[in-house]
């Protein structure tokens, strides 16, 4: 008679788990801003391709907006002054089009906050979700109260604000702040995929994740304009100061490559700019180059846009351009390749941040040429990616970019397909946030086979 090994039945338990894993579905509910920026294509695909690729592998997929925001006019209304949407039909009816558009229609909520308000699923399907749900993707910490959805089996919360979120961490740990909204989740992700010595420690365990791309979405067969952009605000929000360091936006490091149009022409560089700027830019004019200085001084330009046409670069307004999904996606696809720098305390913290935008870019088959925050720690740089840490670096990049166009754009959609390619992004996500070290491991709420 044979003798069973004590550890046989871990071991078809394990097997039984690895297969369930396999071929499992859960009830993922996905957060985001898509509603509060209608003006924003770019915004909308960054929380769009979480959802939609998620539903694309078969998981049953909602999408919540409860970032507690208010919507915003972006033109100040009637007076000019008035900053405050009081009326979300425009942010209700944007993001229905776009949830019914990629299979999503009757599965998407939005809280208006002003009135406390309810937009989408029905109050009890809403609750009922959120019973029901194995995961929540809380994409960017957008959520304003996560401890409320603690019904849900496990909160995820992915970081794509790399050394800025860790720093706030540190910096707002009261018993409603930033340290006690992240610490509500379960596990943690970040687009940090390798963390400097310079990001500040929190006690979380931060897993590597980059954006997920829709691939079937981005085409490089659309016809190039002979043109470098990027899509930016000059600064997203106030400089952070931690530990005696300053941690700045781009408009720090734009300012070290402003004379750079006549430094590559006849290339041109073009910028889609926000109008919605939430800092003044004038400042340190003693440390701008040379001619952008004179520039200030003679031209007095009034708004970032006149600061950088003056030095010969092309500005058009993003709002307008980049104004939804579609725009924005035909802005990159048209582009012959990007050039951007990155915000400075990603460049001072080196945490291996890579951009949304740029992860679009390469999958539309057009190179980057992009600031260095230590991304080659975990991507591949020289074809596809081309990054710099100086002005002369930048110029030998773009001219790298012109002299082997054809090899570097196979090499960008390639490195898409790779490395951002959302089946493989989001299948590793969803199967390390369910196996993570938080708790027991239990089956699925919605295996497949099982009712929903």
């Amino acid at each position: 008679m044979s003798v069973k090994s004590e550890s046989e039945p871990h071991s078809r338990f394990a097997s039984y788990v690895s297969r369930l894993k396999m071929t499992s579905t859960y009830r993922i509910i996905v957060t985001g801003l898509i509603a509060q920026h209608p003006w924003m294509g770019g915004v909308t695909w960054d929380y769009l391709q979480y959802a939609v690729g998620l539903n694309r592998l078969g998981h049953d997929v909602y999408y919540f907006e409860d970032s507690g925001e208010w919507p915003y006019t972006v033109d100040g209304g009637p007076s000019g002054n008035e900053w405050i949407a009081r009326d979300c039909s425009h942010n209700v009816e944007y993001l229905a089009k776009v949830m019914s558009r990629f299979g999503l229609a009757d599965k998407w909520a939005y809280h208006f906050p002003i009135d406390s308000q309810w937009f989408g699923l029905p109050d009890s399907e809403r609750r009922a979700v959120i019973e029901s749900a194995d995961l929540l993707i809380n994409v960017s910490g957008t959520l304003v109260r996560p401890q409320e959805y603690r019904r849900v089996r496990r909160l995820v919360y992915v970081d794509s604000d790399p050394a800025f979120t860790q720093i706030k961490t540190q910096l707002d740990r009261g018993q409603d702040g930033f340290r006690a909204r992240v610490d509500a989740h379960d596990v943690f992700f970040s687009f940090g995929e390798h963390f400097s010595s310079a990001v500040p420690e929190t006690g979380h365990n931060w897993r590597p994740t980059r954006q997920p791309i829709l691939l079937s979405e981005w085409h490089s067969s659309t016809p190039a304009r002979a043109v470098y952009t990027t899509v930016m605000n000059w600064t997203s929000y106030k400089p952070l100061c931690y530990a005696g360091h300053f941690y700045g936006q781009k408009d720090v490091e734009f300012k070290r490559y402003l004379e750079l149009p006549e430094k590559v022409y006849p290339i041109e560089l073009e910028v889609a700019l926000s109008k919605l700027q939430h800092t003044d830019w004038q400042t340190d004019i003693d440390r701008l180059p040379d001619r952008a200085r004179q520039k200030i001084l003679q031209e007095a330009p009034s708004t970032p846009a006149d600061l950088l046409a003056c030095l010969g670069w092309r500005v058009v307004n993003a709002t307008e351009v980049c104004s939804d999904l579609d725009r924005y996606r035909r802005y990159i696809e048209s582009s012959k390749a990007e050039w951007s720098v990155a915000k400075n305390g990603y460049v001072v913290t080196q945490p291996g941040w890579f951009s949304c935008r740029s992860a679009c870019y390469l999958a539309a088959g057009r190179p980057v040429v992009v600031q260095d925050t230590g991304f080659s720690a975990a991507l591949p740089v020289g074809e596809g990616i081309l990054s710099f840490k100086t002005v002369e670096e930048a110029i030998a990049q773009i001219h790298n970019v012109q002299e082997n166009y054809e090899r570097r754009s196979k090499a960008a959609r390639a490195i898409a397909e790779e490395y951002f390619d959302s089946d493989k992004v989001l299948s590793r996500l969803v199967d390390q946030a369910w196996s993570g070290d938080v708790g027991d491991i239990h089956q699925p709420r919605h295996a497949s086979g099982h009712s929903r």
